[in-house]
C-alpha cells in the first residue's frame, strides 16, 4: 500500500485511540486471496500509523498467507465470515450452489454473532475492520465496537449483477433477499473506505488509490534467487488464490525467448526449460515476483490489479464471463 495511511476521519480515529497497544479485529472474506492481500496492505499501513497495534484476524484464508505478508505477530481465528461465490475454477462460478449457501448463511445466526462478539470483548478489541465480510459489522455492533468497511465492491453489488442470469423465480427471490440483507448491514459500518478502482462509487470517509502490498526486495535479487538471468524476458502467469489447471504449459516451451513463472502452478518447484512452476507456499513473495517480471497475464482480481499497477507493469488480463 502507500507508505502511510492517508488522512481521513478513520485514520484520525486510529491515531487517537486512547488505549496503549490497541487491538483491532479484521474480518476478511475468504473469496480467493485478493481480499486477504488487500487486508494485509491495510494492516501494514495501519501499523505505521499506530506501531503498537495488534491485529486479530477472522477468516478461513490460510494462516500462512498472513504470516507471509505481515511483519509482526497477529492472532488468527478460523471463521467462515461470508460465502462470496462458490467457484468451480478461477473463472467459473456455480450460481445455484452459491444461492443455496447464501440462503443458509443469511440472516446471520444470532448465536454465532453473540459468541463472536463475546470473543471480541475477551480479546479487548477497540475496532473491527471488514474487507466486505458483513458478519464483522454485525459482530462489532453486538460487541458495542466501531466498525470500518474496506471495499472496491460489496457483495450486494456483485450479486445484483447476476440477477438477470437467473431463470428460476425462486432463485431470484432468494438472491434478492440476500442482496437487501447485506446492503442493510454495509451501511451500518461506522467508517467506509473505498479503494480504487471502485465499482460503485459513493460517499465514503476515504477513497484511496489502488491498495496493494509493497515489494520487499529488488527485481534483480528476486531473479537471482529464481535462477533467472537479469537480461531475460519474464512473464508471470497468475490466477489468484483459487486452484487452476495450467493445461497449456507444454505450449509455453515453444517460446524459448521468454521465461514464464507460474506461482501456484504445482505442488513443488519445478523447471521445464523456460517454464518455472512454483507451489502456493513457495517462499517467494508475490509482489516481488510481479516486480521482477516484464509483464503479468492472469485473472482480473483486485490485488493482482493493484500490485501490478503499483509495480508499473503491463497486464494482460482474462475476464470472467459473468462476473460483474
Amino acid at each position: 500500500m502507500q507508505a502511510d495511511l492517508p488522512d481521513s476521519r478513520f485514520s484520525r480515529h486510529l491515531r487517537s485511540m486512547a488505549t496503549s497497544h490497541p487491538t483491532i479485529a479484521y474480518f476478511v472474506t475468504p473469496h480467493g486471496f485478493g481480499h486477504a492481500a488487500r487486508a494485509c496492505a491495510v494492516m501494514q499501513a495501519m501499523r505505521l500509523a499506530r506501531p503498537d497495534v495488534r491485529f486479530e484476524i477472522f477468516t478461513t484464508v490460510p494462516r500462512w498467507f498472513f504470516a507471509e505478508s505481515l511483519s509482526a505477530a497477529f492472532g488468527y481465528h478460523p471463521l467462515e465470515t461470508d460465502i462470496g461465490l462458490v467457484q468451480t475454477s478461477s473463472l467459473h462460478e456455480d450460481l445455484p450452489a452459491t444461492i443455496r449457501r447464501l440462503s443458509a448463511f443469511h440472516p446471520f445466526d444470532p448465536g454465532l454473532v453473540r459468541q463472536v462478539a463475546s470473543h471480541l470483548r475477551e480479546l479487548r478489541c477497540s475496532l473491527v475492520v471488514c474487507d466486505i465480510a458483513a458478519l464483522g459489522i454485525a459482530c462489532a455492533e453486538a460487541a458495542g465496537l466501531p466498525s470500518a468497511l474496506v471495499e472496491s465492491f460489496t457483495w450486494d453489488w456483485i450479486y445484483t449483477g447476476y440477477l438477470p442470469a437467473l431463470e428460476e423465480r425462486s432463485e431470484r427471490e432468494q438472491l434478492q433477499r440476500v442482496i437487501h440483507y447485506l446492503a442493510d448491514w454495509y451501511v451500518r459500518a461506522d467508517y467506509h473506505i473505498q479503494t480504487e478502482p471502485v465499482c460503485a462509487p459513493t460517499v465514503a470517509d476515504l477513497i484511496t488509490p489502488p491498495v496493494g502490498r509493497l515489494r520487499r526486495q529488488t527485481p534483480e535479487a528476486t531473479r537471482e534467487s529464481l535462477g533467472i538471468p537479469h537480461s531475460a524476458r519474464v512473464v508471470l502467469l497468475t490466477m489468484g488464490g483459487v486452484p487452476w489447471s495450467y493445461g497449456f504449459v507444454d505450449r509455453l516451451t515453444h517460446h524459448p525467448d521468454t521465461c514464464f513463472v507460474i506461482p501456484g502452478g504445482g505442488d513443488r518447484r519445478e523447471r521445464n526449460g523456460n517454464v518455472l512452476m512454483l507451489p502456493r507456499q513457495s517462499g517467494w513473495y508475490h509482489p516481488d515476483l510481479i516486480a521482477a517480471s516484464d509483464g503479468v497475464v492472469g485473472k482480473v482480481g483486485y490485488s493482482t490489479l493493484a500490485e501490478v499497477y503499483q509495480a508499473g507493469k503491463p497486464f494482460g488480463y482474462v475476464l470472467r464471463p459473468r462476473f460483474p
